[in-house]
């Protein structure tokens, strides 16, 4: 299978809970520790430590220590290039391999 669907479908199901959803709105915005991204929920530390790993893993968020802190960004090449590839995937092409039955 195509590597490119392979890891954007590793993101799009990082993306389908709504918690993740909501921390990257909260990330769009700028840069933010854990804490400050946790006040926003209402979930433990563990189950915020465990959403930041699946968004890591996909390569949507990025994660830079700082003292005994951890303060997480958007990656926004990566954010931008999930974009680029779903508008590819849904328009049309003339050289469509594909034909719904």
């Amino acid at each position: 299978m195509n590597s490119e669907y392979e890891l954007n479908s590793k993101i799009l199901k990082a993306l389908s809970d709504l918690n993740r959803l909501e921390i990257i709105k909260i990330l769009s915005f700028k840069e933010k520790c854990a804490c400050e991204i946790l006040k926003n929920f209402n979930i433990s530390q563990p189950t915020l430590s465990h959403h930041m790993k699946v968004l890591m893993e996909c390569g949507l968020v990025e994660c830079r220590k700082e003292g005994i802190w951890n303060y997480y960004s958007l990656n926004l090449i990566n954010a931008n290039k999930l974009v680029l590839f779903l508008i590819n995937l849904i328009n049309e092409s003339d050289d469509c391999q594909f034909s719904i039955k």
